[in-house]
């Protein structure tokens, strides 16, 4: 849950705490035939661009069932279609945004994109795989392609305001 007046970069950093992303790499949001991003002067985009943060989540997906794109390290290319589900008034008080359902761990940052995360997921659940022990290394020995910690992503979700 997410209020609608949360700008877009702001929608960007809930996304990255719910993948468990560092926010290392470009990214963009595309509404229709129009690109948001945060513009730097030292990076200038090729393609033209809005800037997020003056664009609030209520104004790119209006209604129920509205659509658009999220696309995150444009060299792996993570492209998330996001819905929105549901408009209707937040609770009183809802101060920061809550993950009421997850399903699986997010790619580790860096993994190579869909390709590239095939091919580390063998390697990490085959004992026998020769870069077995350099993926469980470099994952964490904690790492569960199959688990989803909710109360993990919503205790980081508070710091968001």
């Amino acid at each position: 849950m997410v209020r609608g007046d949360a700008n877009l970069y702001k929608l960007h950093k809930i996304i990255q705490i719910a993948m468990g992303w560092w926010d290392y790499h470009l990214h963009l949001f595309a509404v229709d035939d129009v690109i948001y991003a945060v513009p730097s002067p030292d990076e200038p985009w090729l393609m033209k661009t809005k800037n997020e943060k003056q664009v609030r989540l209520i104004q790119v997906a209006p209604y129920d069932k509205a659509r658009f794109e999220y696309e995150y390290d444009l060299g792996d290319s993570w492209k998330h279609d996001i819905l929105m589900e549901r408009i209707s008034h937040p609770k009183e008080g809802l101060e920061h945004p809550i993950c009421i359902k997850g399903k699986r761990s997010a790619p580790p940052e860096d993994c190579g994109g869909v390709s590239g995360y095939e091919k580390f997921l063998k390697a990490f659940r085959n004992p026998r795989h020769p870069d077995h022990e350099s993926m469980l290394s470099w994952a964490g020995k904690g790492f569960d392609p199959e688990r989803c910690d909710l109360e993990e992503i919503n205790r980081l979700l508070c710091k968001v305001r």
